[in-house]
């Protein structure tokens, strides 16, 4: 499995989390953002997506 490579996705906090359910708050942070503009190079795996579908309204997929 060397020179395999694994598929990203790059997800960027729109909107901020404050006054959300906790649920989304904490799935937020999970994925490693915190502050409105921060952009993360994640694993495309199936954990990720559900997190990302569970706050699509705040933030942006690339």
């Amino acid at each position: 499995m060397s020179d395999v490579t694994k598929k990203t996705v790059k997800v960027t906090q729109l909107s901020s989390g404050n006054g959300r359910k906790p649920g989304q708050q904490d799935t937020l942070k999970g994925l490693g953002l915190n502050k409105i503009g921060r952009a993360r190079e994640l694993e495309d795996t199936p954990a990720v997506r559900g997190m990302i579908r569970k706050v699509a309204h705040l933030v942006k997929v690339d």
